[in-house]
């Protein structure tokens, strides 16, 4: 297709009812996820877009029931060690976006050793939300600029932000049907074009994926100005 975003970031919302419509336990959703992950993945790669940014794991989400939050807790470093050999194979490279060092020591383990792995690989960029929340990621940023003491811009507080060389998202896609952005990367989402579907996360597939990208293509990207 012909002018598809140069990155794309998913707000991944539906396992927990995904699984609740089939009788089974949450974790079971975040499981069913995973698969919607490889799909879109696979998808980007076909369409050529070079960024993809997913929102896995926000910093309210350790308010949800314990075993859920300690099953997502086993989830992520195991399909980091399956899904190791397919990135290479696809050149996908692997980053993290969010408070890392809050997370569990395992956990950081297989996330840095996956970026090591990964890091001379450039036919994609996937960028993982985890322990994520837009706004501290502005405070953490602001915080950064008055220890260098700094008087910023626009350029100069990009700077500052988790993954400040990643471009902003043109196209956010949201699941679940729910209408909201959910704290998820308030300052690079400015300009970013917002596509909401009803679609359950675990759901989701390349169809889905495309209809997102050709209701992107229908909007006139102006930035404030006049064509």
């Amino acid at each position: 297709m012909d002018n598809v975003p140069t990155h794309i970031a998913i707000i991944m919302d539906g396992n927990g009812r995904w699984a609740k419509k089939r009788g089974l336990p949450r974790l079971q959703g975040h499981y069913a996820g995973v698969n919607a992950v490889r799909r879109v993945i696979e998808a980007s790669l076909d369409f050529n877009i070079k960024y993809l940014t997913l929102y896995a794991f926000s910093t309210e989400n350790w308010d949800r029931p314990k075993k859920e939050v300690n099953g997502l807790m086993r989830l992520f470093p195991k399909v980091i060690e399956e899904e190791v050999n397919r990135l290479k194979t696809h050149k996908v490279r692997m980053r993290f976006l969010g408070r890392l060092k809050e997370l569990p020591d395992k956990v950081q383990e297989k996330l840095y050793w996956i970026e090591e792995q990964t890091k001379n690989f450039e036919d994609l960029n996937l960028i993982i939300a985890l322990n994520y929340s837009g706004r501290e990621e502005l405070i953490d940023a602001v915080n950064k600029a008055v220890r260098e003491g700094k008087v910023v811009n626009e350029e100069i507080f990009k700077g500052f932000l988790y993954l400040p060389d990643i471009p902003d998202p043109d196209l956010l896609i949201r699941t679940s049907g729910e209408v909201r952005i959910s704290n998820f990367l308030l300052y690079e989402i400015a300009y970013t074009e917002l596509y909401f579907t009803p679609t359950l996360w675990p759901d989701f597939e390349k169809s889905d994926l495309i209809k997102a990208i050709k209701a992107y293509q229908k909007r006139e990207r102006k930035f404030g100005k006049v064509n």
